[in-house]
């Protein structure tokens, strides 16, 4: 027997929805297989059965929110074991021989009648209203709540009219609903202290903020949510240090503006900067092998292979980091071809549980929408994250051909490093920039792209 459970679909996802069983119990299913369909606020996808045989047990029904490692079926060699039948009602009992009059006693107040038991919870999350009969996520069904909204009005465009996170929002910014502040909590009792001691001081308690008249209120996203979340944990438990260096892109552009038609025509998408990024990151974690690793129980885990990551901009709902497996073994036409795709594919949601789990060393391509310097958060549990940010044409100082100096227009931009110092110090953080800066400006990008 094999256990089924759900699997880990983004570093900061904690459960999904599950929208479809692709087979029944007692169907033969082979491994790797799709088994059931998965949807949460980061990615809608398939998920493949991990071994052979026979689907035995199913424990999480369609539209039913569940964790990440919870047991949702099981599958094993046979058929499935028939569920045990109830013992058979014993025979009624003879009645007793009549026993001499007695005394009758005082009357006794009437049995109370026996309790009614609770009825047991569906699986299915109920709707917030009962004139309408699809299953509600937690997530929709919470956003329903909070804004006071009738299930019945809103169209649903996920698997069998599902009503899906965005569908709400979107019902929302078309009706301009807006949230339903919760009453006020009771006042706390006030505490007295022994008369021995003095009065303990309480703790200055976080503002509560509530939405006046001319303010618009915008319910936080379950992906809003748990990504902050993820952040306040890896601020807790890394010492984040951040370092920065200045990198002349002019040895890059040569190569790029050598080859950009040639290669729009072959590849379908523009030669950016950010192969050329990666290509160079992952030649200096070669040499600095203590950025591509892991902090462990006293320990630091240094991995034998870079799993890179990207992180992917979700039309400002969110964000997404797609990873690139064994990215050390990839030039950089391969690196360009896979981030290209992986994008593509994060932003219509159609990644697979596997692309968007775990990673070695982050990217965060912050200069695409403008920033010139950006201290990103580590993704636990890697020890570095690297920002690439805006890239701009700027007057730089310039070696002559014939000796002296002279001015020059280069594009120039930061490559901003948010570290871990528990894992190493700040001697081989800025050695490992450096590094990654003589890859970009003096590398034959030109032979790597042949």
């Amino acid at each position: 027997m094999a256990d089924v459970t759900m699997p880990q679909l983004g570093e900061t996802v904690t459960e999904g929805t599950i929208t479809k069983w692709f087979k029944k119990i007692g169907e033969e299913v082979r491994a790797d297989e799709p088994l059931f369909e998965v949807s949460t606020d980061k990615v809608d996808t398939e998920v493949p059965s991990p071994v052979a045989g026979t689907l035995q047990e199913i424990r999480a029904n369609e539209g039913d929110t569940v964790a990440v490692g919870a047991v949702i079926a099981v599958v094993g060699a046979g058929a499935p074991a028939a569920a045990p039948e109830p013992p058979p009602a014993p025979p009624p009992s003879a009645p007793p021989a009549a026993a001499p009059p007695a005394a009758a006693p005082p009357a006794a107040a009437p049995a109370p009648p026996p309790p009614v038991a609770a009825p047991l919870a569906s699986s299915a999350v109920e709707l917030a209203t009962s004139g309408d009969h699809r299953l509600l996520s937690p997530v929709v069904r919470r956003l329903v709540n909070e804004h006071g909204l009738d299930p019945a009005a809103i169209a649903g465009t996920g698997a069998g009219g599902r009503i899906t996170r965005e569908d709400v929002l979107t019902h929302i910014e078309a009706t301009g609903a807006t949230a339903v502040a919760p009453a006020p909590a009771p006042a706390p009792a006030p505490v007295v202290a022994a008369p021995s001691a003095p009065a303990p001081r309480p703790a200055p308690a976080a503002p509560v903020v509530r939405g006046a008249e001319r303010d618009e209120v915008v319910a936080l996203s379950k992906i809003r949510r748990l990504t902050g979340d993820h952040m306040v944990m890896s601020l807790a438990t890394a010492p984040h240090a951040f370092s920065v260096v200045e990198v002349d892109y002019d040895n890059v552009d040569r190569a790029r503006n050598a080859v950009k038609a040639q290669w729009k025509a072959a590849e379908g998408f523009s030669l950016t900067y950010l192969p050329f990024i990666s290509r160079a990151i992952i030649d200096a974690l070669a040499e600095y092998p203590h950025l591509n690793a892991s902090v462990g129980d006293g320990q630091l885990v240094v991995h034998k292979y870079v799993d890179l990551g990207i992180a992917v901009d979700m039309d400002y709902q969110g964000l997404i980091v797609p990873v690139i497996r064994d990215a050390d073994t990839k030039r950089l036409r391969a690196l360009a071809r896979e981030t290209y795709d992986l994008a593509n594919r994060a932003r219509t949601r159609k990644l697979s549980p596997d692309e968007i789990a775990g990673g070695t060393f982050t990217i965060s391509n912050n200069g695409s929408a403008g920033s010139v310097l950006t201290a990103a958060v580590i993704n636990q549990p890697q020890v570095a994250i690297i920002s690439t940010d805006a890239i701009k044409r700027r007057p730089v100082a310039v070696e002559l051909p014939g000796g002296g100096e002279g001015i020059a227009i280069h594009s120039v931009g930061n490559l901003a490093m948010s570290w871990d110092h528990r894992a190493f110090d700040g001697a081989y953080a800025a050695n490992f920039l450096v590094k990654v800066k003589d890859v970009l400006e003096t590398r034959d990008w030109l032979a790597e792209l042949a």
